[in-house]
């Protein structure tokens, strides 16, 4: 009898102790993230197609993929409804923002999640940001310094806030406050919306060309900025390299134009370069005025 119950008395023991192991390590269910939408207009929250609430909208969810949909309130058609994937992490935030347009050109947001780094950062006080955008290919700034051409992974961020943008010719620029946690990489996935402006501008370029080819040459202005310079670049791209620092309200012959891009030739004014030298050079468009 005894041997019986000492039998029993294991059995039940590695039961429990299978229970808790199963609970505590593999057991995925009691793991949760946070979720943040918001929307411009106030929208309908849809997750895995049931009706949740409305923007803004705040709440705890799983560890897992939810798909999300977004249908703005109202009878108006003048504004398109939304609808994409967000993955839910562990201990972190997954934000959502979206301004819904007429149409999904015409629509812009961003979508943030935060993550453990697969691996530990070389300084345990940094973190990553990894940064997509639609359309592919915008030019990205932290902290009003450029980094580099979406898709990007920026590596070695120190920990705390931090001012994220991303910009494209004939797109509107959006800039996003984030935070950056040791050890963590924060997702970043921008869409632009396009600047239905920037036909007429590119007609009234033209048209100025045209008058500029009867009246003489055409100048570009250096406008101010909170850098307080602009970089002048050997080509047209923001890869390409630097060649000086030129000053705001400089004004420089202009001499070719690309996509986004004037190419501009020295005014001889030394005074007006912050470093570096050039004879003919690159500048952003974005930051310049054309006369």
């Amino acid at each position: 009898m005894k041997g019986k119950l000492l039998l029993l008395t294991i059995l039940v023991a590695g039961f429990g102790l299978f229970v808790l192991v199963r609970f505590f390590f593999f057991d995925k269910t009691n793991e949760y993230g946070k979720l943040k939408v918001i929307s411009s207009p106030t929208a309908s929250v849809f997750i895995n197609n049931a009706i949740i609430g409305k923007t803004p909208y705040d709440d705890k969810y799983k560890v897992g993929e939810y798909l999300i949909k977004l249908i703005p309130e109202g009878t108006s058609t003048e504004t398109a409804s939304w609808n994409g994937k967000i993955n839910i992490y562990k201990n972190a935030l997954t934000y959502l923002n979206r301004e819904l347009g007429s149409s999904d050109i015409t629509s812009a947001g961003e979508i943030f999640t935060t993550k453990k780094m697969e691996k530990k950062p070389e300084n345990a006080n940094n973190g990553e940001i990894y940064v997509e955008t639609d359309p592919q290919g915008a030019i990205l700034t932290l902290d009003n310094d450029e980094k580099g051409v979406a898709p990007f992974v920026l590596e070695n961020v120190s920990r705390g806030d931090h001012e994220l943008s991303v910009f494209m010719p004939g797109f509107f620029r959006r800039t996003q406050k984030i935070n950056v946690d040791p050890g963590y990489r924060v997702n970043s996935y921008f869409k632009l919306a396009i600047d239905q402006s920037q036909k007429q501008i590119a007609d009234t370029t033209k048209k100025e060309a045209s008058n500029s080819a009867n009246t003489g040459k055409t100048y570009v202005t250096i406008n101010s900025n909170e850098q307080g310079w602009l970089r002048v670049r050997d080509d047209a791209s923001i890869n390409a390299s630097e060649e000086a620092k030129v000053k705001p309200g400089e004004k420089y012959e202009l001499l070719e134009e690309k996509s986004g891009w004037y190419k501009i030739k020295f005014n001889s004014n030394d005074d007006g370069i912050v470093s570096g030298d050039f004879d003919e050079g690159w500048v952003s468009a974005e930051y310049t005025t054309k006369e």
